[in-house]
């Protein structure tokens, strides 16, 4: 695997900096390539602005998603913007660890897809033989795979399906599916680490021994069973209204078959 494993933990002293530093032990030990991108270490900048695009007339709106394919396409995005990117490019794998806070990822990594993860580069992108835009698993990512792993002060219990904080995986949908499914990418099973203010020695090398066994199945997990993109608008009026009446549509839109999961090197 070639993997690009963000981080987003403002102290390398934590559970979360000591699992990482595990993660990445293990792959170096059994042959894997990765680079890193750790967000407060090098002081990422999360806020999108206008200088992110070159150059801007402050007297005009600044419209994002052209602004942003634009600059992509004219090779005038901001330095730090186009390094991040040509990691994604380079990596067939992304590990994305942080804590849960407020039941979402801290600012700072939302903030690195919001200037990353732009137009023309992670969506954008058109199938040229039907113009319909490339979406959920035909995206611009397709073929790269994705996994979560997240720290929380809760229990497991209380972010199973039953749990009174949620289940996880609704958690995460924004980033699992919104993000990862949605740019093209296969997504593994997040891996929680619960009750991480509570941790021992014996509940460390536990958890990281569970780390060290997903990194190491990875290539072969399965992924989560998102919905491949539908190629009818009809399909999609089902997807929203699901209590609809299935009737076949005529026309282009007939025809149904979805892609295959992407594979992976």
């Amino acid at each position: 695997m070639k993997v690009l494993w963000l981080f987003a933990h403002p102290d390398h002293r934590s559970l979360s900096g000591s699992l990482k530093a595990e993660g990445l032990r293990t792959l170096e030990a059994h042959g894997h390539q990765h680079q890193v991108s750790d967000l407060y270490a090098m002081k990422w900048n999360p806020l999108v602005d206008a200088a992110d695009y070159g150059t801007h007339d402050p007297a005009d709106r600044l419209h994002i998603a052209d602004a942003s394919e634009h600059a992509h396409a004219a090779g005038r995005l901001s330095p730090d913007i186009v390094a991040e990117q040509e990691k994604v490019t380079w990596a067939d794998t992304l590990v994305v660890q942080f804590p849960l806070w407020w039941y979402g990822m801290p600012a700072i990594l939302k903030g690195w897809f919001d200037r990353v993860f732009i137009k023309g580069f992670a969506f954008g992108h058109s199938d040229p033989a039907t113009g319909r835009p490339r979406r959920y698993g035909g995206a611009p990512l397709a073929g790269k795979r994705a996994m979560v792993v997240v720290t929380a002060g809760a229990r497991a219990a209380t972010l199973g399906p039953r749990g009174v904080n949620g289940d996880l995986n609704d958690l995460l949908f924004p980033l699992q599916h919104g993000t990862f499914w949605y740019t093209g990418m296969s997504v593994a099973p997040p891996l929680l680490i619960p009750s991480a203010d509570r941790t021992t020695p014996d509940t460390y090398e536990t958890a990281a021994t569970r780390l060290r066994d997903r990194l190491l199945t990875l290539p072969t997990t399965e992924p989560l069973p998102f919905r491949h993109q539908n190629t009818g608008d009809y399909d999609d009026d089902l997807l929203l209204h699901p209590h609809l009446t299935p009737v076949p549509p005529t026309g282009p839109a007939a025809h149904y078959t979805s892609p295959p999961p992407p594979t992976h090197p």
